[in-house]
């Protein structure tokens, strides 16, 4: 009778942990080598990541902490360069509040060991080593939202206009900007050729030497400009509509309605290497992508039902020639979307809700290096950089 109700008991708890294992499990085949890419397996599914609690390598000097994560991006020498956000030391950018549990040691007389206010710009090495930090002219500034490195070794930081500096930070040059910080909507015409908003995503195209960006003004205006004389060249909005066009009232995005003819919020883009521009449209759980003269070509969903502020985030490409997979940061769900660049396809994530290693809250800003590994940053109170090692 023990040996029968024992049998019994084994099989439930098989079931039952079966059942586990399929509710909470990423049920992803292992990656394989494949020499074409070495982020992709031969079976075309997605490819796997595991967290790498090494990387970067902490804690940081001088007492410092993150702030909120708003810009990443992985240079020619495959240095990762984080911009956040100082300000979100003294107050939290989304609910107003002052902050109170990380500044004990900038009090006076300090009442901790830590923290203090850290610089706007980290520079990290593949070891996890900190090798720069800079600030901006406009380091406290909450419109901080993008950081991207070109191949002479200039960064480029979004705000309230894009600034050009060297890689130690001294102002190379900016774009002019209308003179009000606080612009209304249809203050301004929609094809100003001017930054009229604040600066939430942005992509070089070396060969052409343009640069394009989104603003954020009317919900979003994707702008072209010359790298070398920063003079506008062209724009366009959702589904390839002149910036004339745009509409000053906005639209509300509804799961299975009719798609809005404008882009909704939280416009960021990049540009792949054979010459698409990917716009993900955070506020319609959207990517649109357009030829880089503004055509738009085909727009897809991932999770699509998600609502507040939006899945579709930053978002980044597996590494060159290639470029098969999009990896989108999802700031709701917290997770990194894998999609098939080809066809929209969603194909798994990576990633979970919660503050230990591995998992993401408000997930914010995703970056790859040409090794295939994932880079991402989180604002709220995630305020951390992670990578994920691409496994073959």
């Amino acid at each position: 009778m023990n040996a029968q109700r024992s049998i019994a008991a084994l099989v439930v708890c098989a079931g039952f942990c079966g059942t586990l294992v399929a509710a909470f499990g990423q049920q992803a085949k292992p990656a394989k080598k494949d020499a074409a890419s070495k982020a992709m397996s031969h079976d075309g599914g997605a490819p796997n990541f595991k967290y790498d609690s090494t990387w970067p390598k902490l804690p940081l000097p001088n007492q410092w902490t993150f702030e909120g994560i708003t810009g990443l991006s992985v240079d020619k020498d495959d240095v990762l360069w984080v911009l956040n956000r100082p300000g979100d030391f003294d107050m939290d950018p989304i609910f107003k509040v002052p902050e109170r549990t990380e500044n004990y040691a900038s009090l006076n007389p300090p009442t901790a060991m830590c923290c203090v206010k850290p610089p706007a710009v980290f520079a990290f090495d593949q070891e996890g080593n900190l090798l720069r930090t800079w600030n901006p002219v406009d380091a406290t500034s909450q419109a901080l939202h993008l950081i991207i490195a070109d191949h002479d070794g200039n960064i480029w930081i979004g705000s309230n206009t894009m600034r050009k500096y060297t890689k130690d930070g001294k102002l190379l040059a900016e774009i002019p900007r209308v003179p009000e910080s606080n612009v209304k909507p249809g203050q301004y015409p929609g094809d100003t050729q001017m930054v009229v908003g604040n600066i939430e995503g942005g992509e070089f195209d070396e060969k052409a030497r343009e640069l394009f960006f989104s603003d954020s003004y009317l919900r979003g205006r994707i702008l072209v400009y010359d790298m070398d004389t920063l003079k506008f060249k062209r724009g366009w909005g959702a589904y390839g509509r002149p910036l004339s066009e745009i509409s000053v009232t906005p639209e509300k995005y509804v799961p299975g309605g009719t798609p809005p003819k404008d882009f909704v919020n939280h416009l960021t883009l990049s540009v792949s290497r054979d010459g698409y521009v990917y716009a993900a449209d955070r506020g319609s759980d959207r990517i649109q992508v357009f030829t880089e003269q503004g055509k738009f070509v085909k727009e897809f969903t991932v999770a699509p039902e998600t609502l507040d502020r939006g899945s579709t985030g930053g978002l980044t490409f597996s590494p060159a020639p290639e470029q098969r997979y999009i990896y989108v940061s999802d700031i709701m769900n917290n997770v990194v979307w894998i999609v098939n660049r080809a066809d929209g396809t969603t194909l798994g994530h990576f990633g979970f809700f919660g503050h230990s290693g591995g998992g993401f809250h408000w997930l914010h800003m995703v970056a790859t290096d040409t090794h295939g590994n994932v880079y991402t940053g989180e604002v709220d109170t995630g305020k951390r950089v992670q990578r994920f090692l691409v496994e073959r």
